[in-house]
């Protein structure tokens, strides 16, 4: 029997460790933290993501719990529409899912096949060419066939088998929060929207409809801030008077949605990056190796809202390969597979980037009067770009 040691407890990890279970792989799964907790926010996948969740043959669980975003536009801050609303057909929009709704998804997906280790710090590497890869904690060792690092952008793996790719400040924070639907207001028209600004985003989704029993057990409206500058050390309080003041004046329903929020559903994170990404995404060890997946090999920022999908495409192409090929050889594979999709994916994001973040008032005012300009033709690239891949085996 194969066997595999995947290290990170996230929806990556999950992801690829209920599907080589499901291939017939003894799966050990390891996690730093005393129990796998997903954050109280929600997730954007669009149809990349979601065919690799149904590649990963996990199609029928995210129906239950997925809710379709409507083609909402983009709009600027003073309500000018950079992007009109269209008649997109449904599948090529995205949809949105709780984390934790998705998170209890991935771990009915598991199986029996998979063992499930909290409370384990991993330190070291072992990838050479004579020796089956491992990891260890310092005080076991854990051997496999394949080692897949799904541990984060802070990887320890990445750091030691790939130490040019550095974590680098992408030069903004990001606030998520998810209003239930008790407290949420009623928004039917507003509901889906984006909204770009010079050095600010806001982003929401209805997750179900309200009243419902059917879309989410965990339904509300959920939304996502991005604004350049450092994370904030305040407290949440603090942060969410902040909030309030400098998206103050932005179209509905930005206001009634930080209105309703209150401190305790706010999930502040900073935003990191891979600069330069790894040199590779494979890495042949005796009979098998080591592979990096979701974060781990390609952290971004959330402007396109990419990073889970890539993951579980990750996940796909990586438990497809290795039904189709015999190890090393899927290592290698896997690496050619998905080295130019995620660097692709990576360019896209960091342009947004550009787009989206300036320092100074000149600067400000440039990148402001050429959103208008740059914004559709650049979201329409990315959505073409994210919408080109399908699983390996289709």
């Amino acid at each position: 029997m194969r066997t595999a040691v995947v290290v990170g407890g996230g929806l990556g990890g999950l992801a690829v460790s209920g599907a080589l279970a499901r291939s017939g792989w003894q799966v050990t799964l390891l996690e730093r933290a005393d129990r796998i907790r997903p954050e109280p926010a929600a997730v954007v996948l669009w149809p990349n993501g979601v065919r690799a969740l149904r590649a990963l043959d996990l199609g029928a669980g995210l129906d239950a719990i997925a809710t379709g975003l409507p083609d909402g536009g983009v709009r600027r801050p003073d309500g000018h529409w950079l992007v009109q609303p269209r008649q997109t057909p449904v599948e090529r929009l995205p949809v949105v899912v709780h984390r934790e709704d998705l998170h209890d998804a991935l771990i009915a997906g598991l199986g029996d096949r998979v063992e499930l280790r909290t409370g384990v710090t991993v330190r070291t590497v072992r990838a050479t060419p004579g020796e089956r890869p491992a990891v260890g904690d310092g005080r076991h060792t854990y051997e496999a066939d394949l080692v897949v690092a799904a541990d984060g952008t802070d990887s320890v793996i990445r750091r030691q088998v790939a130490p040019e790719a550095g974590v680098v400040s992408s030069g903004c924070a990001a606030w998520r929060a998810v209003i239930p639907w008790y407290r949420a207001p009623s928004l039917p028209d507003s509901v889906g929207c984006e909204i770009l600004g010079a050095g600010y985003r806001f982003v929401a989704a209805s997750l179900g409809e309200r009243g419902s029993s059917g879309a989410s057990s965990r339904g509300g409206i959920y939304w996502m801030a991005t604004a350049a500058g450092a994370p904030r050390p305040e407290p949440p309080e603090t942060q969410l008077a902040l909030l309030r003041r400098w998206y103050a004046g932005w179209p509905a329903p930005v206001d009634e949605l930080l209105a309703a929020t209150e401190p305790a559903d706010l999930v502040q994170r900073e935003i990191r990056e891979l600069r330069p990404l790894p040199r590779a995404y494979g890495f042949p060890a005796g009979p098998g190796g080591v592979v990096l997946l979701g974060d781990a090999a390609h952290a971004m920022p959330p402007h396109l809202g990419q990073g889970a999908c890539l993951a579980f495409e990750d996940a796909a192409t990586l438990a497809a390969l290795l039904r189709e090929s015999t190890l090393p050889d899927a290592v290698l594979a896997y690496d050619r597979a998905r080295r130019p999709r995620a660097a692709a994916v990576v360019r896209q994001t960091r342009r947004m980037s550009a787009v989206l973040q300036a320092r100074g008032r000149l600067a400000l005012r440039a990148r402001d009067a050429a959103l208008g300009i740059i914004t559709p033709r650049l979201l329409g690239s990315a959505a073409a770009v994210a919408a080109q891949w399908r699983p390996p085996s289709h």
